[in-house]
């Protein structure tokens, strides 16, 4: 992210060459001469971070920030079950902090309609203040329209405005115990059929008490978006659909119904014990400690149960032992894609330091600190292509057996499956919920889910699907 000086040579040139240089549409070196990583230096910055391997890289790259352009950066750093709560009603207040925010893909769609978000389209287009080496098509496709919305409920992400931009993001697969299955020659499912069979098979593989596929369970949006959201659009069914210009749930469609049965039928008969209770947390502490063969879930928490440090200290008991394969999809051969979660950072819209603010944004999303955090701080998964292309990066990589193929074979089918809508965190914890009588109560399926879908459907079809009137920019 160094800014390039001037080679002796342009420097005693002539003024009339200068002026013909600086008046070259096409002179990459006339462009950066307008960008100076200085430009707001002496502001003061506050950050607001959810606690995670993101921000922590953040962290500790805050004094190069400070030596580059000046900025000074105040940062709090809160827990993930309290940390939305803590940024909504900081952001509700329009007091303009903090200047800065860690959000996620699906929070996006509450804040941006809300007014709460900055759009960074002026800022992305406009030489002065975006370093012409930041180079956005570097950012995969599905990662940078994560960002990216029309503000139209209904409409997917991908078009609109870019509001948000990756630190890193997550894709949902399937992570297994590798040691266990070459011992017993075990095949790794490709099918959903086939992770049924298996993992019901695998109850207590391990002693008392181990099951076979570590999956979410608790009241919480959290629960639907990993492995059921994947399995679920894999297979082809729809959170939504527009009928006569409303926005419609989908969740009493059949297809949608079949999937919900079988993830039920999963959970009974080949998930954790203890399934409502079930968190990333308690996801990862299973399958970390041997006590779960299989982790359908984000890939970088299968990553981090199998990571060994440089001076032997283990991510769990399992480290060495796991390796990563595709979601298995309901037909052998389909096209296996993920539901992503994308963690990113924004600028407030109350803010009063929005071009120090982008500046943080840039630097810390920037090719430059992405290579050093994926390398260096267990950014994974990283959100440009030149990193997983970085040698150094694949022989990270190449210790997690099956990460880099999975990766590769799922990307160009992965993106947000959601359909983007201001009530998503009601109508997914509901989800979840119905999910849970399912499992727990031995609800019908098609009851349950025909109930669900009128409930969401009566706060979504009350939504304007058009465009909300545009405002003028208060950029500073």
């Amino acid at each position: 992210m160094r800014i390039r000086s001037p080679k002796f040579a342009f420097v005693v040139a002539s003024i009339g060459a200068a002026i013909l240089l600086a008046g070259s549409p096409g002179s990459a070196r006339a462009e950066e001469s307008k960008f100076d990583w200085k430009q707001a230096s002496g502001t003061k910055l506050v950050v607001m971070l959810n606690k995670h391997p993101y921000a922590d890289a953040i962290i500790k790259r805050l004094p190069e920030f400070k030596e580059l352009t000046g900025i000074d950066v105040e940062y709090t750093e809160t827990p993930e079950e309290n940390y939305f709560d803590k940024l909504t009603t900081a952001l509700a207040s329009k007091n303009g902090n903090p200047d800065v925010f860690m959000t996620g893909t699906y929070q996006l769609w509450d804040y941006a309609s809300a007014g709460y978000m900055e759009a960074l389209d002026q800022y992305l287009n406009d030489p002065t203040q975006t370093n012409p080496d930041y180079d956005v098509k570097d950012i995969f496709e599905g990662v940078l329209n994560g960002g990216k919305w029309d503000l139209v409920p209904g409409h997917q992400t991908g078009t609109g405005s870019q509001w948000a931009l990756a630190l890193g993001f997550e894709t949902n697969i399937l992570a297994y115990n590798k040691k266990y299955f070459d011992e017993k020659g075990l095949k790794v499912p490709k099918t959903f059929d086939e992770l049924y069979s298996l993992a019901k098979q695998l109850k207590d593989w391990n002693g008392a008490g181990s099951y076979g596929v570590a999956v979410r369970g608790t009241r919480n949006w959290a629960t639907i978006h990993p492995g059921y959201m994947t399995t679920f659009t894999n297979a082809g069914a729809k959170d939504f659909e527009i009928k006569d210009g409303k926005l419609i749930s989908a969740l009493d469609q059949p297809l949608a119904i079949e999937i919900t049965k079988k993830w039920a039928q999963l959970v009974k008969d080949g998930g954790p014990p203890a399934w409502s209770n079930y968190t990333w947390y308690q996801c990862g502490a299973d399958f970390g400690a041997g006590k779960a063969a299989m982790l359908f879930d984000a890939d970088i928490l299968g990553y981090f149960q199998n990571v060994v440090s440089p001076d032997g200290k283990k991510g769990s008991d399992q480290a060495g032992n796991i390796a990563f394969a595709p979601p298995p999809v309901m037909k052998e051969g389909d096209p296996a894609g993920a539901n992503e979660w994308i963690w990113q950072i924004a600028i407030n819209k109350s803010s009063k330091q929005k071009k120090a603010a982008w500046l943080f944004m840039q630097y810390f999303t920037g090719k430059e600190h992405g290579t050093w955090a994926a390398i260096n701080a267990s950014v994974v998964d990283p959100p440009r292509k030149s990193v997983w292309d970085n040698a150094d990066f694949k022989a990270v990589m190449d210790k997690a057996p099956g990460y880099l193929e999975t990766f590769n074979t799922i990307i160009e089918h992965t993106s947000v499956k959601f359909t983007p809508q201001p009530f998503f965190d009601e109508s997914t914890t509901n989800w979840a919920a119905t999910l849970q009588k399912i499992v727990l109560q031995g609800a019908d399926p098609k009851s349950a889910m025909t109930e669900l879908a009128k409930s969401i459907t009566r706060n979504t079809s009350k939504l304007k699907l058009e465009q909300p009137e545009k405002k003028p920019s208060t950029s500073k």
